[in-house]
């Protein structure tokens, strides 16, 4: 199963030069209504029929502690750096606009860097750690604004609510309320590309007309599409889930851990994102 993610697409896991089929290939399976493994060709994959391998374990396959340890090492560059922005770099209200300018480059290039690894063949673990590191100088300036205009209880209510939000999909799917299949992909990715499109509406109509746009960022309205963001991120990270245990389970090689990583860290910033502007919203209100 390809997942994408509402922020950047990026590739499923591939196939490399050892004969490690990669999801690419699992999603053309699925297409074609095949039952096969897509993983066929690596000797190293799990039997469905028996549940066990079918040749000698190899160290060098994906597992489960590899895209904690993956995930865990890209997050936590994102904290770090978000930690040192909002440290290093304080708002200043008489200057905001230096803060926003901070914050505006380094999402560009954080944005740079995950189309390059979006594009890449295999997972580049330099690659993506800088995309944290530039990701985390972003969402701490911006933390650090809304700290400073709302109270620092707004960030704080969004960490909680990103951390709920990943937990109960989490335990949604491992108990298999949640069934991830090609209709589930495709209206996902359907939702999300009609979302982003308004939300670019939104960005040009600000730019052009001034204001808030169509008032999707602010109001009832922001309120509302906040709440679909964060359903779409949490649709997103079932899909992640997915991605991780197709992997595991058919023999993915160790490197596309880092992957699994990237694309969850990108779908947490994208749910952290949401649930802040839903308590910011609701926090100008009050």
């Amino acid at each position: 199963m390809r997942s994408s993610n509402p922020v950047f697409s990026r590739r499923g896991f591939s196939r490399d030069n050892g004969g490690h089929a990669g999801f690419d290939a699992q999603q053309q399976h699925q297409q074609a209504g095949a039952a096969t493994n897509p993983y066929a060709t690596n000797p190293y994959a799990t039997n469905p029929a028996t549940g066990m391998p079918q040749a000698p374990a190899r160290t060098n396959v994906m597992t489960i502690d590899d895209v904690v340890s993956r995930t865990a090492m890209t997050l936590g560059t994102v904290i770090l750096t978000a930690t040192l922005a909002w440290v290093l770099l304080p708002v200043d209200p008489a200057n905001l606009g230096t803060s926003y300018g901070i914050a505006i480059g380094a999402a560009l290039v954080a944005f740079v860097l995950a189309m390059v690894q979006s594009f890449k063949r295999k997972a580049s673990p330099p690659v993506i750690l800088a995309y944290a590191a530039f990701e985390g100088v972003f969402l701490g300036v911006i933390s650090a604004a809304v700290s400073t205009y709302l109270g620092a209880g707004v960030v704080i209510q969004a960490v909680m609510g990103t951390m709920c939000v990943f937990a109960a999909v989490l335990f949604a799917y491992k108990m298999r309320w949640i069934r991830v299949n090609r209709r589930f992909t495709g209206f996902v990715m359907a939702a999300a590309m009609g979302f982003m499109l308004l939300m670019l509406a939104n960005l040009l109509f600000s730019v052009f007309a001034g204001g808030d746009g169509l008032g999707f960022r602010s109001g009832g309205l922001g309120i509302l599409f906040g709440v679909i963001g964060v359903i779409l991120g949490a649709c997103f990270l079932a899909l992640d889930f997915k991605q991780v245990e197709d992997g595991v389970a058919y023999g993915a090689p160790r490197e596309e851990a880092w992957l699994a990583a990237f694309g969850l860290t990108m779908t947490l910033v994208w749910i952290y994102l949401e649930m802040l502007r839903i308590f910011s919203i609701l926090s100008g209100d009050d």
